[in-house]
């Protein structure tokens, strides 16, 4: 394994997700967790330790399984000599991205130094609203409206009402964000229609986000460009896979600024 200073990892969060059926280590994805210390492991038998591990995960890591699951990860980064600190951040308040998405940030640190001056960034005022990402007045193709000839539209139709708020379809129910903010992104919303963010744009019509929309309430940027050949669906599973790119710039400056004070 190369040297490198900070190794970051987001290990799969459906295991331990209130959307998913919450197995932890007892799905075979939660066990990803392990190979991510097995590569630290052979690191550090190259004497090429990281300095710094920095994790991404669902907020429900912290108490699923009545908290074992974290004493668990937790015991294995001290028990290779890592100060850990962890917290739960919004997207909404420390990346000025419209989005409720609670995620939990584990950080890892070896050098004792850099443990001691590292402090998580501050809150920032939500300046960049849904109007800025979402364009009400778009001309979209047909398959991201919603009409009467769609077996959910009745219920859509009663439901979706206002021109400024961002919805959420859950197969069976409709809920809407009253603080201004787009639900929280998932990897399986336009796959079956299952937790797809919807409008009524300002021609009173119902539709999808926009995978770009999506990837823009992300962190990227709107010239992001997407690779030619992918379904609609693999993006919107990417969108919602994704970490939002500007906590992590934010909390990245502040590992940063931990090390060079070390």
């Amino acid at each position: 394994m190369p040297k490198v200073d900070i190794l970051t990892a987001g290990f799969p969060c459906q295991p331990f997700s209130v959307a998913g059926y919450r197995k932890g280590f007892k799905d075979n994805r939660g066990n990803m967790f392990f190979q991510i210390m097995r590569l630290v492991d052979e690191m550090e038998e190259s004497n090429n330790k990281p300095r710094v591990i920095f994790l991404e995960n669902v907020k429900n890591l912290k108490t699923h399984n009545k908290g074992e699951t974290f004493k668990v990860i937790k015991k294995a980064l001290e028990e290779r000599k890592y100060k850990v600190v962890e917290n739960v951040l919004n997207t909404s308040e420390y990346g000025n991205l419209p989005q409720n998405r609670e995620r939990i940030f584990i950080i890892a640190f070896l050098n004792k130094d850099d443990y001691a001056n590292f402090s998580w960034p501050d809150k920032i005022k939500l300046t960049n609203t849904i109007d800025k990402v979402v364009d009400w007045d778009a001309i979209v193709d047909s398959k991201y409206l919603y009409e009467a000839d769609k077996k959910c539209y009745e219920l859509l139709s009663k439901e979706i009402t206002n021109n400024n708020t961002i919805y959420q379809y859950r197969r069976v129910y409709v809920r809407d964000n009253k603080t201004g903010l787009c639900p929280t992104l998932t990897a399986n919303m336009g796959m079956g229609g299952h937790n797809v963010p919807l409008i009524l744009n300002n021609n009173n019509k119902i539709r999808k986000l926009l995978p770009l929309e999506c990837l823009v309430l992300q962190g990227f940027p709107k010239n992001f460009i997407i690779p030619n050949g992918l379904s609609d669906s693999k993006i919107y599973k990417q969108a919602g896979n994704a970490v939002s790119v500007n906590v992590i710039k934010n909390v990245a400056i502040e590992i940063l600024r931990a090390m060079e004070g070390s």
